[in-house]
């Protein structure tokens, strides 16, 4: 459990550090929940407006191994909200903006345990601020 514990906290710093200056920029702030990140869970919401609900989330899995299972990588994924609707960033990028960048709509940016995330994240925080951020402010809607 604490190489589990110690892994979300290196994901957290390493995801402050990444995008947080750009999420910030952009009005989001990471919400305090220590039950929600414990468990690998963050979420920077939209700060300042009433009413809105705009929200990006973080979903960490952390790979573990066993006995009798080889070390699984670990992976995140990135969920937009907008008033209502619910969106993962690959699904945005792959299927609605029709941008072959990625696998597929249900990619999940992955690395090994002895790797850094850090790529993962740079990556994943390009295409949020290219097509995430712009679409959760409804500055930017995929073709029809």
């Amino acid at each position: 459990m604490a190489d589990t514990n110690d892994a979300v906290s290196t994901f957290r710093l390493l995801l402050l550090t990444v995008l947080g200056q750009a999420l910030g920029a952009a009005g989001y702030q990471l919400e305090e929940d220590p039950v929600g990140e414990a468990s690998g869970r963050f979420q920077f919401r939209l700060a300042g407006e009433s009413g809105v609900d705009r929200r990006i989330e973080f979903q960490l899995l952390v790979g573990t191994a066993s006995e009798w299972a080889p070390q699984m990588p670990s992976r995140f994924r990135v969920t937009l909200f907008r008033d209502g609707a619910e969106r993962s960033l690959a699904a945005l990028v792959v299927q609605d903006f029709a941008v072959a960048i990625l696998p597929s709509a249900d990619h999940w940016w992955s690395w090994q345990s002895s790797g850094d995330p850090g790529a993962a994240l740079a990556e994943a925080g390009h295409l949020l601020v290219g097509f995430g951020i712009p679409w959760l402010n409804g500055e930017l809607e995929p073709p029809n």
